[in-house]
């Protein structure tokens, strides 16, 4: 893929949350493509809050699940499948995905990630930053920053909705990105 390619995709924002098993895979996707990601923490998938905020995602977005090209990658692919039969599915090569010893998802070049997406079809979401529904104003106004309990009731709300916790930043960047509705959102939090 030459190099004009491979720019003009990194501009584009991808519309799926794509799901891979570990914080270096996050940082490998996201330095590729512009899009959210869900860690599934290898076999801790089947955890339930990992499951609700992927589900969320699969209702509101759609997934690309990529996973490690080895036996957990591919037990953990099957397992997400079965929960969710409409995910999209990305694959790096083994040779794609080794470094020495280790073979992964974080070791692909973004080229090869790039690729894999591009395979599994995802879809370029038509929102920019300024069309997202949430900001920090709406946080502000519902005590989910600048509050002593912020913290507390973003864990709490983010627990509702499914997005999990996260900070001030993060949490607005789900809002947005997970496709919650306002009201999913005002029937989220609590009340006072």
């Amino acid at each position: 893929m030459n190099k004009d390619i491979l720019d003009n995709i990194q501009k584009k924002i991808i519309k799926e949350i794509i799901v891979v098993e570990g914080k270096d895979d996050i940082s490998a996707v996201k330095a590729a493509v512009d899009a959210e990601v869900i860690e599934v923490n290898g076999f801790a998938v089947k955890k339930e809050t990992t499951l609700k905020k992927i589900k969320v995602a699969y209702e509101n977005k759609g997934i690309i699940i990529l996973t490690d090209p080895d036996f957990a990658g591919d037990s953990i692919r099957k397992t997400l499948n079965t929960i969710f039969p409409n995910a999209k599915n990305a694959f790096i090569s083994r040779e794609e995905g080794t470094k020495g010893d280790d073979i992964g998802v974080e070791n692909a070049t973004p080229t090869a990630i790039i690729e894999a997406l591009t395979k599994a079809r995802y879809e370029v979401s038509d929102k920019k930053n300024t069309d997202n529904l949430f900001d920090t104003i709406i946080l502000m106004e519902y005590g989910l920053v600048g509050c002593s309990n912020s913290s507390v009731l973003r864990a709490e709300v983010g627990k509702r909705l499914g997005i999990g916790y996260a900070n001030a930043k993060q949490f607005l960047s789900r809002l947005n990105k997970y496709g919650i509705q306002m009201n999913e959102f005002l029937e989220a939090i609590p009340c006072s």
